[in-house]
């Protein structure tokens, strides 16, 4: 009988590795490919086989033709079920994709596909790395406060055991727990700055790592009930162009909205949308005529699908050496991401589009366009 389970284990991988399977472009392509191979998945990682090049090579280059930036885990939930956990690594622009992954995968018996690493019991998580480990026994943390910035969460993190000769590895081992006691989505969304140090650095009194899930909480709580319903009045746009010269000598041209930036509720929307377009222009690196309708077209466009009534304002917009960068501020991460990746495909071999979003509830990487600031 064992016999017969190594020879079809090898049987299905054999046909996997021979198969030349047409490039995955949809959800709806990997979950059928993945559907073909399942058993043979499902054998690897419960027999504990030779499961990177078996299991991890295969998945990966899948998941890379669907949407680079993709990573995940495997293993053995219970003793029939596998579970795959698809993760992005804390980049907030695949996280929409990822979770669109997962709600598109189909039931198959034996598995469990999830988006994110989840949360974890606080007596579920210790990592250990080398001789150091990260759990209850050893961090703790408190909040730094900032009476200009009082929506900021901004947390200390004292590991008991800190050496500042290994301060890298200390500090990824707090964030692979964070990341494990939180969750991915809650690690990413939850916290805006954090800090490892050692006890002696501490100005505040500390608080056991197993109370900040609850922190974070009532922290959440508090600031949904102080934004909740929060809008922006367009009518009191009010737009101001500047104009500055590189140290090469070449113009930089912005314009932007004055009066948004000086508004008291940026913390409402906190996620700031930068949009990259690279474009072939003239010497002084601004766009020729033909280009600058293009892109005049392509940020129409733009303003139609991310509306200041559904929580997409329009900052303003750079154009210097041949780069035009456009700026928003967001209340939410995933609807920017999945229109920006639309227009990247829609101008594809006309303009050469990316992207970045991250948190800045008060918008400080916006500064340099204030005088006031």
């Amino acid at each position: 009988m064992q016999k017969l389970k190594t020879f079809e284990k090898w049987d299905y991988l054999a046909k996997l590795r021979g198969k030349k399977d047409k490039q995955i472009q949809t959800n709806q392509e990997f979950w059928t490919w993945f559907a073909e191979h399942e058993k043979a998945f499902h054998h690897v990682i419960k027999s504990r086989g030779d499961i990177e090049h078996d299991f991890f090579n295969p998945i990966s280059d899948k998941l890379n033709a669907l949407r680079p930036g993709y990573l995940f885990l495997a293993g053995m939930l219970t003793d029939d079920t596998a579970e795959l956990v698809l993760t992005v690594d804390g980049v907030v622009k695949n996280i929409a994709f990822v979770e669109n992954l997962v709600n598109d995968a189909p039931a198959i018996k034996g598995w469990k596909f999830t988006a994110l690493k989840p949360a974890l019991d606080i007596q579920n998580v210790e990592i250990r790395m080398d001789d150091f480990s990260f759990g209850k026994n050893n961090l703790s943390f408190y909040a730094n406060t900032n009476s200009n910035y009082p929506d900021i969460i901004d947390l200390k993190v004292v590991h008991a055991d800190y050496d500042p000769n290994i301060k890298d590895q200390i500090d990824t081992g707090v964030f692979i727990f964070l990341d494990n006691y939180l969750g991915e989505l809650n690690t990413v969304t939850s916290i805006d700055a954090l800090q490892v140090i050692p006890k002696e650095q501490a100005t505040e009194e500390l608080i056991p790592i197993e109370k900040l899930k609850d922190y974070l909480i009532w922290r959440e709580k508090e600031f949904i009930e102080k934004y909740e319903g929060t809008r922006y009045d367009t009518s009191e746009d009010s737009y101001r162009a500047l104009e500055a010269t590189l140290e090469d000598g070449k113009p930089l041209i912005a314009v932007v909205n004055n009066a948004l930036l000086n508004w008291d509720r940026k913390a409402s929307h906190p996620w700031i949308l930068c949009i990259e377009i690279n474009y072939r222009g003239n010497e002084s690196g601004m766009p020729d005529t033909n280009t600058y309708n293009l892109l005049n077209e392509m940020e129409d466009e733009l303003m139609l699908e991310l509306k200041d009534e559904d929580g997409y304002l329009n900052i303003g917009r750079q154009t210097a050496d041949h780069v035009k960068e456009i700026y928003f501020a967001c209340k939410d991460f995933r609807q920017p991401s999945i229109v920006t990746t639309q227009f990247q495909e829609r101008y594809k071999g006309k303009l050469d589009i990316d992207y970045h979003i991250y948190k800045d509830k008060y918008w400080k990487s916006m500064d340099h366009f204030n005088p006031e600031c």
